[in-house]
């Protein structure tokens, strides 16, 4: 339990007094909200390329995300982008006869959050899948759009990363053709993109 300024004081010791060298990229997570840390950090390193503010669709979140933009643009540190947290879970199924065969082009409807029903059909084998927005969806391209930033994508609700967090095996690891893994991919590919072009030689923290 720390108060305020003896962990100000950790974080300048860890930006000041560890040889980080040479790196490709520093990323710093910061906890929600406009709190005392990202405001150190930033006084600490004012050469900062960005900030990415990740947010989860429902509209508590998106207000933390929006004083967070605005927190940003405050200290003229650039929006990198936004990203949209657990965006939908994805239910997959197979419809089958008593003979275990797949029914194709078979109606499936499902009982969503609150009360919404969402149809669906089954394919040439009988599979089918549907997305179900546990906390909405699209509020943080919105505040995106609104707070005049780019938005570099959204990632899925999936509880293999709560299994990878468990057992120190990374979703993208497990399953690198996954949903999960494709929709970091897209962010970090457009994050890396965006980093180069401003400063091809990477950063030294010494």
């Amino acid at each position: 339990v720390w108060r305020g300024p003896i962990k100000l004081g950790a974080i300048q010791q860890f930006i000041g007094d560890v040889a980080w060298g040479e790196l490709d990229h520093l990323i710093i997570d910061f906890p929600p909200g406009t709190s005392d840390e990202p405001l150190t950090v930033t006084q600490s390193l004012p050469k900062m390329d960005g900030v990415v503010i990740v947010t989860t669709p429902q509209e508590v979140a998106l207000l933390d995300s929006r004083k967070s933009i605005n927190f940003a643009k405050t200290i003229n540190l650039p929006v990198l982008g936004v990203v949209e947290n657990m965006r939908g879970y994805t239910l997959h199924g197979t419809a089958i006869n008593d003979d275990g065969i797949g029914i194709s082009n078979v109606k499936i409807e499902i009982a969503g959050p609150s009360g919404q029903k969402i149809n669906t059909n089954t394919d040439e084998e009988g599979n089918w899948d549907v997305m179900l927005d546990l906390f909405k969806s699209g509020g943080g391209e919105d505040s995106a759009k609104e707070m005049d930033v780019p938005f570099l994508g959204s990632l899925p609700f999936d509880p293999g990363v709560v299994r990878g967090g468990d057992d120190g095996v990374h979703r993208i690891i497990s399953e690198p053709e996954g949903a999960t893994a494709k929709a970091f991919k897209t962010i970090v590919s457009q994050l890396i993109e965006t980093l180069e072009s401003a400063d091809d030689n990477g950063i030294t923290i010494i």
